[in-house]
């Protein structure tokens, strides 16, 4: 039996508005969502005003998915006993200060430092941040709850992202990560006004924490999203070399396929929590299935500028999963919910480094640019059979709600 988060509902203040909540966590996850993906995008700008190459540069946004990586789980558990209001803004505001360093960086090995330091406080942010956001609704609304956290993040792809690149381009790139601290700072703000105090669980403690480590279906959970979700990455990666070689568009249709894919996983937040939120598991593995047809479907879809706009939509759709996995790990958790959560985004983290290296093999073997959307679904078909060995655990050990198995 799997144990009922802790969700503190008496330190909640009877005048504690959950949109208001939802919207202040949310403008975290959108200056998370602008770093992370518009570095990629200020690449052609830093790279050369710090005197590095373009391949060298790539390590810069490998140093923040290590962060990422790193940082998660060490904060998850150091900070066990602290509540969680106060966590939260003290992790926006090393996120403000990290990008504000890192829009002041001397030097290569400088930015390395600034930009690891960026990715630490994001898994645990935005772990942290879902789990505030699911304790202010009934326990059948959760999923909903932590897709509008990560609507922040969905919605960055749209404007935040196109909006820092523009600020690089006219303005210079340092200014695109003085953004990213500005809107950080905005949401330490938010958060401390508006979010309710959550003191820690009755026992809090770092080694609670790592019980989770003992969780075989934590550990299938994340291994889900760390090779299913690896298909997107594979694909969104190599995207921009897609359209420009194989559908050969000209350069200033690329913002324009993007934000396509952005609005695919804005949509996907919206509407697939409601099913999740009706049969967990069961919309999890549909989700898998979806996404390894899409990916596969991307390879033919690629020569057409309107085909691949609606296959790349589709693939968006499919990073619902993220939101759904993150509320299967409050189910099995018990009472390491901080760390499970935020080792989600560890996951994703994974994902997002194996998606890009094996697309990059095929392509590297010769199998051309649009092989990443076979990479792509041989990875969801993967992440679809370690979801039926969880399934199948699960139904040896019935969950009292069945229709979360």
């Amino acid at each position: 039996m799997t144990a009922r988060p802790h969700l503190h509902r008496s330190d909640i203040r009877p005048d504690t508005h959950p949109g208001i909540v939802h919207l202040a966590l949310a403008v975290g996850g959108f200056a998370i969502g602008t770093t992370e993906f518009a570095s990629m995008s200020l690449v052609p700008y830093f790279a050369p005003d710090l005197g590095i190459d373009i391949p060298t540069a790539g390590h810069v946004i490998s140093a923040y998915a290590l962060g990422v990586v790193f940082g998660a789980p060490l904060i998850a558990v150091l900070f066990a006993r602290t509540p969680r209001r106060t966590l939260l803004v003290g992790l926006m505001a090393l996120f403000a200060l990290a990008n504000g360093l890192s829009g002041l960086a001397p030097s290569y090995r400088w930015m390395l430092l600034f930009r690891f330091l960026s990715g630490v406080p994001h898994g645990a942010y935005f772990g942290v941040a879902m789990l505030v956001a699911a304790s202010l609704v009934p326990f059948g609304q959760r999923t909903q709850a932590a897709a509008r956290v990560l609507l922040g993040l969905t919605v960055a792809t749209i404007v935040g992202v196109p909006l820092a690149s523009w600020l690089g381009l006219a303005v210079g790139w340092r200014w695109g990560f003085g953004l990213v601290a500005l809107l950080a700072l905005l949401t330490a703000l938010l958060v401390r006004i508006y979010a309710p105090h959550h003191a820690p669980g009755e026992g809090a403690s770092p080694l609670k924490e790592l019980g989770a480590l003992k969780n075989r279906q934590v550990w299938l959970t994340l291994a889900i999203g760390a090779i299913g979700f690896g298909g997107l990455f594979a694909v969104y990666t190599y995207l921009a070399n897609t359209l420009l070689e194989v559908t050969r568009v000209g350069p200033e249709v690329l913002p324009l396929v993007l934000a396509v894919f952005g609005i695919g996983m804005t949509l996907g937040n919206i509407v697939i929590p409601r099913f999740a939120d009706r049969a967990l598991m069961p919309t999890a593995g549909w989700l898998l299935v979806w996404s390894a047809a899409m990916l596969a479907l991307y390879t033919l879809a690629a020569a057409n500028i309107w085909t691949i706009m609606a296959s790349v939509f589709a693939i968006g759709l499919g990073g619902a999963l993220a939101t759904t996995l993150q509320t299967r790990l409050m189910d099995v958790a018990g009472e390491a919910q901080t760390l499970a959560a935020a080792l989600n985004h560890s996951a994703f983290n994974v994902a997002n480094a194996l998606g890009p290296f094996l697309g990059g093999l095929a392509i590297a073997a010769g199998f051309g640019l649009t092989s990443t959307g076979l990479v792509g679904s041989a990875l969801a078909l993967g992440g679809l059979a370690i979801w039926a060995v969880a399934r199948a655990i699960a139904d040896q050990k019935p969950d009292p709600r069945p229709d979360q198995r």
